[in-house]
């Protein structure tokens, strides 16, 4: 994943930021696979890193229409996914809506097509994952599944796209 983003960015400034949320990120990951939940505490960190850390590289290499990106970009995931959350019978907690928020800043940083895959790639592969465990009957249509891994795997792959 590192590797991965390494390559992708290049070195493009904002790299140690990207770094630090995709540590975040996996740990992120791990919680929400093993009990369901995205801890304030470490999604609060992913902002903090995320707002300081661009807003960092903004100042320094004069990018302040990438910011002002950002800042879009966490405003349109955070609205998308409130939006999905409050839909009748939506399972989407509000500690994904706060991540998806936080990955808008990276995403918006990126521009539009990263940060519309970013919204999109989410949904498709937790969709696939969960078609996958039905079929296999590993799941009941009332299990809840994390959302966590699918929403952090998308934004890293959006990240990738050119």
């Amino acid at each position: 994943m590192f590797s991965g983003l390494a390559v992708g960015l290049g070195a493009d400034p904002v790299l140690p930021v990207f770094l630090v949320l995709a540590a975040v990120g996996l740990v992120l990951a791990l919680v929400d696979l093993a009990c369901l939940r995205l801890p304030d505490p470490l999604v609060g960190t992913a902002a903090l890193v995320a707002a300081v850390g661009l807003t960092g590289a903004a100042l320094t290499s004069g990018s302040h229409a990438r910011l002002l990106g950002a800042v879009g970009g966490a405003a349109l995931c955070f609205a998308c996914h409130v939006v999905l959350a409050l839909l009748p019978g939506s399972r989407l907690g509000f500690g994904d809506v706060k991540l998806a928020a936080v990955l808008g800043l990276p995403l918006g940083w990126l521009g539009g097509p990263p940060l519309l895959l970013g919204l999109f790639l989410p949904h498709l592969l937790h969709g696939v994952v969960v078609l996958a465990l039905l079929v296999a009957g590993r799941v009941r249509r009332d299990t809840p599944l994390p959302l966590g891994p699918a929403l952090l795997t998308g934004a890293w792959l959006a990240t990738l796209t050119p």
